[in-house]
């Protein structure tokens, strides 16, 4: 297996940690989502250095050893596609096969969208394209259609969000956040908190799927206990 290395770029006024492997004629762009790092795509990344391409994923601003501007408006996808071009133009790549989820697809449908010159196809996860509906804001637009306690609406007052995580133990956060297995739109009480959704693993042993370990969870709870919440959850403030 291919060792997979880090470095530090200079980018759009911050410092971008960027995981990379592979020295391949062809690039592929892993952009994560929320809330996750470059370590998300790990097993993506040596499988297709494995196939000759070189792979690079950075932690998007805000997460892991990427800078977190402090600002809710330093969350732009102009600014985090911003933030993408100018790591490729530091690593001297020019067009790339992207791949994004969550988050890392809302990105990569702008990285599309803005910058085609730089892209040559994408692949998304999670996250179809939808629009923007110049007749209502899409927080609005989700808050009318499933209520303040919606995931999305809780995470819009800057605070509220970090102080329930705080209450939570960070592994059975990321156990909660990664191994559920429930469809239906993830509503979230604040007399319950995402704080007290974690203690239903206090009485039930959760099965992590095989693509998961404890391991994985103790990675991901780690770095979050270091930079906190704020820098992931901002993309959401700025989403309208």
């Amino acid at each position: 297996m291919e060792k997979i290395e880090h470095a530090t770029v200079r980018t759009n006024g911050i410092n971008m940690h960027v995981a990379s492997v592979g020295d391949g004629p062809d690039t592929v762009l892993f952009i994560h989502g929320f809330p996750e790092l470059w370590y998300s795509w790990r097993h993506q990344m040596v499988s297709l250095a494995a196939l000759g391409y070189r792979t690079v994923a950075p932690d998007l601003r805000g997460y892991g050893n990427t800078d977190a501007p402090p600002s809710v408006d330093s969350y732009t996808a102009f600014h985090v596609v911003g933030d993408l071009v100018g790591m490729l133009d530091a690593l001297g790549i020019g067009r790339v096969f992207v791949v994004g989820h969550d988050w890392g697809a809302m990105i990569a449908w702008y990285l599309c969208l803005l910058r085609p010159d730089r892209v040559k196809a994408l692949v998304n996860t999670s996250v179809a394209w939808f629009p923007r509906d110049p007749e209502r804001k899409p927080v609005e637009k989700m808050r009318a259609m499933f209520g303040d306690d919606y995931y999305v609406c809780r995470f819009q007052e800057p605070g509220e969000a970090e102080e329930d995580f705080a209450k939570a133990d960070p592994a059975k956060l990321f156990k909660l956040f990664l191994a559920g297995r429930d469809p239906s739109p993830p509503i979230v009480t604040k007399d319950v908190g995402f704080s007290g959704m974690t203690k239903l693993f206090e009485d039930h042993q959760v099965d992590l799927p095989s693509w998961l370990s404890e391991d994985d969870i103790n990675f991901y709870a780690a770095q979050f206990s270091r930079t906190g919440f704020t820098g992931g959850l901002n993309y959401y403030r700025c989403w309208d």
